[in-house]
């Protein structure tokens, strides 16, 4: 496959893991590289952030205390102890360990030598100095042990956010983001050492990580390019604009509304009527020129008062089973279009000839069909994978891990990088399936394997609506897509849902927590879009 071509393959965007870490290490070393050098360099890109003004005044009143490891990721918390001690800031160490490999052994002596102060004991977790872990760092593979993770527990309890990690929390996996035992330390700040390992983005990671940093180790492009075409990609804000040459569609200046993509909306029921206004005013902020929707005959009859630029395709009726009657959607509502989006709030499906006639003239459109909500749902029991690769068009779905579990039970408990693209290569026939797999952190996947990851959220934004919202949005961005002569690649997903996280972070950083409103990141969307 080839390499992505949107955001750049660089130490800024590259996720790996601890292992993929360590083989770029090791082909450093084999190239004449010495493990001192390294070690130095890394450590002396810690002190640099600490000098920044976020924590520097805090050490110099308070001080620091090194928790030091047996490894080199303990030798980097030495010297970043003999800096601060050597720019005039009281330090202390701790180890609870009796060995230590050469290099960090060296380290503590030179220490010692200076006159670090060294505890003999545990320190006490009320201690108000700025704790420093550099315990474990990303070469974690069991729990820490009750001892460490009792005294890391009683320091956030005692004095929450003053400590930084140094590549990693102790007690926190860095592969999967998981806990290696009861608990990890909690960071108020962690300082990733080269490149961002995988696991630090995962939702069970959030809680103990505080603010993520990467510092830059100066890997080569030429060491980088020996990972996979295939290695995850990161997503930050910047991505949205130039220079990272974000995958916008480019029309034709000229072009008419219907050469500017024409998306139908199929969405909403009785028990969920502003499920398909949500999904509705995301796709009109994805700027696509022509919008239909079918949606509830109690939400049709106000639709040209709310919003009047959307052609009614088709009032429906329930099913008698709270959920939009499909089976009623005409026959030609499927013709002359580039996407559809099929799912929010559309409720359960009755499950009679009708619908299932409807799924599969949905199976044979050859527009791209974005699958969301309990459009998802309703495809779960109908051996969702013989059908998605039997599509006549390229597919999108955008599940949240229950409907993903519904519809993958197979890959389910994987990591959310490894489900979403198992789930999409597995789901593509002779037409791609992209995949989005919703998150604090989402995951778009490819069906060739390239992967994304949201590296920033909003917590404020994670709310009933939004993902309809999202769906829209998205549809909309296909259908543009495909117009300017595309293809409905997965990168335009992953646009999509960057481009949505980041309306939810704006919207709540200009109106508040609860300014976050569906509505309000739709409009946040409108001036983000290009």
């Amino acid at each position: 496959m080839p390499a992505p071509a949107w955001p750049a393959r660089d130490g800024d965007h590259l996720l790996v893991s601890a292992a993929q870490m360590g083989a770029l290490e090791a082909q450093l070393f084999a190239s004449g590289l010495p493990v001192e050098a390294l070690m130095e360099k890394a450590a002396l890109a810690v002190v640099r952030r600490l000098q920044q003004p976020d924590w520097w005044p805090q050490l110099q009143e308070r001080g620091a205390l090194v928790l030091v490891g047996p490894g080199h990721n303990g030798g980097d918390g030495l010297v970043v102890a003999r800096e601060l001690h050597l720019a005039g800031l009281s330090v202390r160490t701790w180890s609870p360990f009796e060995h230590h490999k050469p290099l960090t052994a060296a380290h503590r002596r030179h220490a010692q030598w200076l006159g670090i102060p060294e505890l003999s004991g545990p320190p006490d977790p009320a201690d108000g100095a700025i704790w420093i872990d550099a315990l474990f760092g990303i070469g974690q593979s069991r729990a820490p042990g009750e001892p460490l993770e009792t005294l890391l527990e009683q320091r956030q309890q005692q004095q929450p956010g003053l400590l930084i990690a140094i590549d990693g929390p102790t007690g926190l996996c860095a592969n999967s983001g998981q806990p290696l035992g009861r608990g990890t330390a909690s960071a108020g700040l962690t300082l990733a050492i080269g490149l961002v390992k995988q696991g630090w983005l995962q939702d069970p990671a959030l809680r103990w990580l505080g603010q993520l940093e990467r510092l830059e180790l100066g890997l080569s492009k030429a060491l980088l390019h020996t990972l996979p075409a295939s290695q995850p990609l990161a997503l930050h804000p910047g991505d949205l604009a130039e220079p990272a040459a974000p995958p916008w569609p480019r029309l034709n200046p000229a072009a008419s509304k219907y050469q500017r993509g024409r998306l139908l909306v199929i969405a909403g029921s009785g028990a969920y009527r502003g499920a398909a206004a949500l999904a509705l005013q995301g796709a009109s902020a994805s700027g696509c020129g022509s919008l239909r929707t079918a949606l509830p005959a109690a939400v049709a009859q106000h639709l040209w008062s709310l919003q009047p630029q959307v052609v009614l395709s088709a009032a429906l009726p329930d099913n008698g089973s709270g959920g939009l009657a499909l089976g009623e959607l005409p026959q030609d509502a499927l013709e002359r279009l580039d996407a559809v989006v099929l799912g929010p709030g559309l409720g359960d499906a009755d499950d009679g000839p009708a619908e299932r006639a409807t799924w599969q003239r949905l199976q044979a459109f050859t527009g791209l069909l974005l699958l969301d909500a309990d459009g998802l749902n309703r495809l779960a029991p109908q051996q969702p994978l013989a059908w998605l690769r039997g599509r006549g068009g390229p597919t999108w779905l955008t599940p949240h891990h229950g409907e993903f579990k519904r519809l993958f039970p197979q890959w389910a408990e994987l990591p959310p990088l490894q489900a979403a693209s198992h789930a999409a290569a597995q789901s593509s026939g002779q037409h791609p399936c992209g995949l989005l797999l919703k998150g604090a952190r989402s995951v778009v996947a490819a069906a060739d394997g390239r992967r994304w990851q949201l590296s920033q959220a909003s917590p404020a934004a994670a709310r009933t609506g939004l993902g309809d919202v999202l769906a829209g949005y998205a549809g909309g961005l296909a259908a543009r897509g495909l117009a300017a002569g595309g293809n409905a690649d997965a990168s335009l997903l992953a646009l999509a849902a960057l481009a949505h996280g980041c309306a939810g972070s704006r919207a709540a950083a200009q109106h508040g927590a609860g300014g976050a409103t569906p509505t309000a990141v739709a409009e946040m969307l409108c001036a983000i879009t290009q």
